[in-house]
């Protein structure tokens, strides 16, 4: 009877595996499980909060798929909720940041590995965070996801908040939806595995995916380079599905941010006093660019279809022509001059005319000056600055040798008044030579208390 058993399990095995070699295979198609409309890539557990007016919008009446990406867990800061700090703070942060999402009914939320740093650097921020590694997790998550639209914060040195963690989200989204298309970049995320269904794979089997726009949000302290520039979104608005005004829904989902008091507490307090001028205010976003038709400040899906699209690259940075003499803001503002032409999204160096910071009274300013010598014949240059009444201990301007052919970078200093003001005040860095004007820089400052450093 044994034997009878073995020979039929035998003859089964063997009938199986002959009509699973004559089905026809199919390929494996992407998880849509994690399929989203837009993507949302920002700095820390609260910074969704800026476009959740909106982004109750999508989901609840517009049926969007929505996923986050936070670059950081939150892990510097005050704790308004208790004395944790440290790695235990950013651990109670991604906490919040989950069930503020949860909130929305969203679920699909990601953490990078990128610390909390405070300043207005971006470039900072790029390397405290491991600058590739995260962009490495950035593309595999949009390749995962395959967003129609990505919303992120503008790459650009703004007066506000202007934290360069929010400007690395930015960056890093940029960068991805530019590359995640592109098969030759992070190859190993695209390769096929041998045996997907055996362990010790290494190769990831993504696909390539473009996104179709980008839209940049802004912590500026002023708004008015911001409109005309995207979409503009009532936060007065009733929603059909949940039958509350948009602002409402959004100080619902801030309230979970508990450990912050200028989101958490803040939605709390607003909640429970049913004071929300802070939440009325419109979400205005930034078109950065579009693969497919439509208008700069039409709807987000506006020429949106399901149907994807091939791999769109971006023009890649190429070495600016100068000649003569000239100077130029350098470190961030720099970067971005060449960032923005090398992805593509020159229109951003259009919004802020003259360069602009903030900071706390009383507090020293670093401003990055790169002198150019595009000539045959080193040449004396004389750097001067111009302050602002109040401001003091001027460090830098002076008489440079330039080499023929060769850049000269330095830093000019100065220490605000210990007064604050609501106007700005502006430096202007002059560079002569011979008595002739090479050209000028005006910078921006305003005095506002509780500025990051910078």
């Amino acid at each position: 009877m044994r034997k009878f058993i073995l020979a039929v399990t035998a003859v089964l095995f063997f009938t199986t595996n002959l009509i699973a070699q004559s089905q026809p295979r199919t390929a494996t198609p992407p998880d849509d499980r994690f399929k989203t409309d837009i993507l949302v890539i920002v700095a820390h557990p609260d910074d969704e909060t800026e476009v959740t007016g909106y982004l109750a919008r999508a989901i609840y009446d517009e049926h969007k798929r929505v996923a986050i990406i936070f670059g950081t867990r939150g892990n510097s800061g005050g704790n308004s909720a208790g004395a944790e700090q440290a790695a235990a703070l950013g651990a109670e942060r991604e906490i919040e940041g989950r069930q503020a999402a949860a909130e929305f009914g969203i679920t699909n939320v990601w953490f990078l590995n990128g610390p909390d740093t405070p300043g207005q650097d971006v470039l900072r921020s790029l390397e405290t965070w491991n600058h590739g590694a995260s962009l490495d997790q950035v593309v595999r998550l949009v390749r995962l996801t395959r967003p129609e639209v990505i919303i992120t914060w503008l790459p650009d040195y703004v007066a506000g908040e202007n934290h360069g963690d929010h400007q690395a989200a930015g960056v890093l989204a940029t960068e991805a939806f530019d590359l995640a298309g592109n098969p030759t970049v992070f190859p190993e995320q695209v390769a096929v595995p041998r045996n997907a269904d055996d362990i010790g794979n290494l190769t990831e089997g993504l696909h390539p995916w473009q996104p179709k726009k980008i839209y940049y949000c802004s912590d500026t302290s002023h708004t008015d380079f911001l409109l005309n520039q995207g979409p503009k979104y009532s936060t007065e608005d009733i929603s059909p599905a949940k039958k509350q005004p948009y602002y409402l829904l959004a100080a619902n989902e801030m309230k979970y941010h508990l450990t912050q008091g200028d989101t958490g507490q803040m939605a709390k307090k607003a909640i429970a006093n049913n004071s929300f001028s802070y939440f009325r205010q419109p979400v205005l976003l930034v078109l950065g660019k579009s693969h497919v038709q439509g208008s700069t400040t039409g709807d987000i899906f506006e020429g949106i279809t399901n149907d994807p699209i091939p791999f769109m690259p971006a023009p890649g940075y190429r070495t600016p022509t100068r000649s003569g003499l000239s100077i130029e803001l350098g470190g961030p503002w720099n970067f971005y001059k060449q960032f923005w032409q090398a992805h593509g999204i020159d229109r951003l160096a259009k919004l802020l005319p003259v360069a602009e910071t903030t900071l706390s009274a009383g507090e020293r300013i670093f401003l990055p000056v790169l002198v150019h010598n595009d000539t045959a014949s080193d040449t004396q240059v004389e750097l001067a600055a111009n302050l602002p009444e109040g401001w003091t201990e001027l460090n830098g301007p002076g008489t440079l040798l330039v080499h023929a052919h060769e850049t000269f970078p330095l830093y000019i200093t100065a220490r605000a008044p210990k007064q604050e003001s609501k106007n700005a005040a502006t430096i202007t860095i002059r560079a002569t030579a011979g008595g002739n004007s090479i050209g000028d820089i005006p910078v921006k400052v305003y005095l506002s208390p509780g500025s990051l450093p910078q």
